[in-house]
């Protein structure tokens, strides 16, 4: 199947508004928002904070290019889960180490180094990155999903907006649409997140024209957060998150996609 493809433009504005819009909230925080919990396992906002601020994407992106790519973003997809356990004990070491005025300069300091890092960027440059070398573009659209959900999971938090970029939202869909689409590959289910993009999935019947038997649709919030293990389906239908018609609308066994 056709591989992702995104706008450098389109996935570096997405980045820069989504960590700004975090680096905006975190900064109002009082020391009590730091220790409410979070739906990461045992994590409190002040290990989330953490994790964002000890980022390494200006690192990577200041220096220098790798010879060529070895990864895209589904391959990011795919291999996610098997950095919980490093991301889980870097997270928790930065915050007992850390005040939470430390953490709002270190998020702060991530955000400038970012936006000093993305001015002008090379769009052939390959980030060295965690997964293996991989191009800008992919990189940054990996980010958009980061940094997307991320923020989801700190307003769920704090109890309250964080803000959403539109870019890196869209980005984000599309990317976890994608991988569920080559996680089971077929034309019998259609997945729309409106406006942001659709997908057809599920081996079957396939649809030629008209609407198709088997459809899936929800809102881009609620579709990040089935792919990345924050809901599930379960619930999600029975919040009426969800609107699946067909026999083979269920897809409670392809997801999370990472989480």
């Amino acid at each position: 199947m056709p591989k992702p493809t995104f706008d450098l433009a389109v996935v570096t504005r997405g980045v820069l508004g989504a960590v700004r819009h975090i680096d905006d909230c975190v900064a109002g925080l009082t020391p009590e928002d730091f220790a409410r919990p979070t739906r990461l396992g045992d994590w409190r906002v002040t290990e989330l904070v953490a994790h964002l601020g000890v980022s390494n994407m200006a690192r990577y992106l200041a220096g220098p290019s790798a010879d060529s790519a070895q990864v895209d973003a589904l391959g990011w997809v795919n291999a996610t889960a098997t950095a919980a356990a490093s991301v889980d004990e870097r997270a928790t070491a930065m915050a007992d180490e850390s005040r939470p005025g430390e953490l709002r300069s270190l998020l702060h300091e991530m955000r400038v180094e970012s936006e000093q890092a993305l001015t002008d960027i090379n769009p052939a440059f390959v980030v060295p990155a965690r997964f293996g070398a991989i191009a800008v573009t992919d990189y940054l659209a990996t980010r958009c999903v980061e940094f997307a959900v991320h923020a989801l999971d700190l307003a769920a938090a704090v109890e309250h907006d964080v803000g959403v970029d539109r870019d890196a939202t869209g980005v984000a869909v599309r990317l976890l649409l994608t991988a569920l689409a080559a996680r089971a590959p077929g034309k019998s289910v259609e997945v729309r997140v409106p406006p942001d993009g659709a997908t057809q999935c599920v081996e079957g019947p396939r649809h030629t024209r008209g609407t198709p038997p088997n459809v899936v649709e929800c809102d881009a919030k609620t579709w990040l957060e089935l792919a990345t293990g924050r809901l599930t389906w379960t619930s999600a239908r029975a919040a009426a998150r969800i609107q699946a018609s067909g026999d083979r609308a269920d897809l409670s066994g392809l997801l999370p996609l990472m989480s």
